[in-house]
């Protein structure tokens, strides 16, 4: 991979990551246009690794939360009083909500990185999930805010995150959705799917780093790889800043359109042979 390519990727990933569009879509297409391999063990581990740039993003961006909620779940460990917090609750409501994409992204594994990275899957992906949103969107009552969250919630837009490990489904777009659909308004649903992004990409990054150090080092490169990960991370920390602005202001349908037209455009491409599928 040459250096600029692995900029590009960044840049996709950093816009890409937090915005209900689906960034693996976006980058199984933009592989697939620089003529990657996207069934390559290392172009799969370099797309994961440069996902933690992104989600560093986040860190840097909440870490005033993080601090505070990391801060009241260790004193409400050793102190039966502090366990009352709201902040202690809601450390526990990220950590419930993070785990079921834990074990079925382990579990999946292959899958995810196989037969799911067909185009055609990204394809399905943003269209599927566009209807999705609109639904989210039109009979969600989003009347509650964060201070209203469960364990319920958590566990449920906890799941939806799972079904995000289709491309072109959006973990954000899967996580806000589900937090409408729960009734929460649409900062509270950006902020959890933010909190629940953390532990997941992050887990997924350093597995991917650690278990495919070899594959990134005989094909990607890791210099192309940091490089990535780092524009990745700064591109994002202006994503994250924007989009919460948007959800503030406008529904998440806003980017159905775009999603519709890119499905249009990436069928296309497949049906006429531009692209391959895999």
């Amino acid at each position: 991979m040459n250096f600029w390519q692995a900029i590009l990727l960044g840049v996709v990933e950093g816009i890409t990551e937090f915005l209900p569009v689906s960034s693996t879509g976006h980058l199984t297409i933009v592989e697939k246009l620089l003529g990657l391999s996207v069934d390559d063990r290392g172009v799969t581990a370099f797309t994961a690794v440069i996902q933690v740039g992104a989600i560093l993003g986040s860190i840097v961006y909440f870490r005033g939360d993080i601090i505070r909620l990391a801060t009241a779940w260790f004193r409400g460990l050793a102190n039966k009083a502090a366990r009352a917090e709201r902040d202690y609750k809601m450390a526990w409501l990220v950590i419930a909500g993070s785990i079921p994409i834990g074990i079925v992204g382990f579990a999946a594994r292959d899958l995810i990185t196989g037969p799911l990275r067909s185009l055609w899957f990204v394809v399905a992906g943003l269209v599927v999930w566009s209807f999705v949103m609109i639904l989210a969107e039109r009979y969600g009552r989003q009347d509650r805010g964060e201070e209203s969250l469960t364990l319920k919630d958590s566990l449920v837009v906890g799941l939806f995150q799972c079904i995000a490990l289709i491309p072109g489904v959006s973990r954000s777009g899967a996580t806000i959705s589900a937090g409408l659909f729960r009734g929460l308004d649409r900062v509270s649903a950006t902020r959890l799917a933010f909190f629940l992004a953390i532990p997941a990409l992050t887990a997924a990054g350093v597995f991917e780093a650690v278990g495919s150090a070899d594959d990134i080092a005989s094909s990607v490169g890791w210099g192309p790889t940091i490089v990535g990960t780092v524009v990745s991370l700064v591109v994002a920390l202006a994503a994250i800043a924007w989009l919460l602005r948007i959800v503030a202001k406008f529904p998440i349908t806003v980017f159905v359109a775009y999603r519709l037209v890119l499905a249009a455009v990436v069928a296309v491409l497949l049906l006429t042979g531009v692209v391959d599928a895999r």
